[in-house]
C-alpha cells in the first residue's frame, strides 16, 4: 500500500505512501462549511462525519466569511490584508501625485500662453486695406 492511495473504512481514513496530511480541495473546504450551517448539523457532528477536528471547521468558516475560501475556489490569488493596504495606500499616493503635476502643468502653460501675448495676424485676410 504505498501508491499514495486513501482508503476509507467505517472507523475512519487510512493514509497510505509518505501522505501525512489531507489536502481538502477549497470546493471540498465550503462544502463541508455549508454543511455545518444546515438545520439539526453542529461543527462536531460534520467534523466527526469527516474525519475533521473541529478546530479546523472553525477556521474554514472564519476564512469563508473573510472570503478567502470563495477567492481561492475562484482561482483568484489570495492576498493579505497588509499588502492590500499598502498597495492602496500606494495608489492613494500616486493618485496625489498626478494631480499635483496636473496643476503644475496648467500652471505652466498658462505661464507660457501670457508671456507669448496675444496673436497678432496682421492684416486679416478678408480685410481690404485702403491707403
Amino acid at each position: 500500500m504505498t501508491d499514495g492511495t486513501t482508503r476509507r473504512y467505517n472507523d475512519g481514513e487510512i493514509l497510505s505512501g509518505v501522505q501525512r496530511r489531507r489536502r481538502w480541495t477549497p470546493e471540498e473546504k465550503v462544502r463541508i462549511v455549508e454543511e455545518t450551517y444546515l438545520p439539526g448539523m453542529s461543527v462536531s457532528l460534520v467534523a466527526r462525519r469527516h474525519g475533521i477536528g473541529g478546530n479546523q471547521i472553525f477556521t474554514w468558516r472564519r476564512l469563508m466569511t473573510q472570503g478567502a475560501l470563495t477567492a481561492a475556489g475562484a482561482g483568484e490569488e489570495v492576498v493579505p490584508a497588509s499588502e492590500y493596504r499598502a498597495l492602496e495606500a500606494q495608489v492613494r499616493e500616486l493618485h496625489r501625485l498626478l494631480g499635483k503635476k496636473a496643476m503644475e502643468n496648467e500652471l505652466l502653460r498658462e505661464a507660457v500662453s501670457r508671456a507669448a501675448g496675444p496673436k497678432n495676424v496682421w492684416p486679416a485676410p478678408s480685410a481690404r486695406v485702403i491707403f
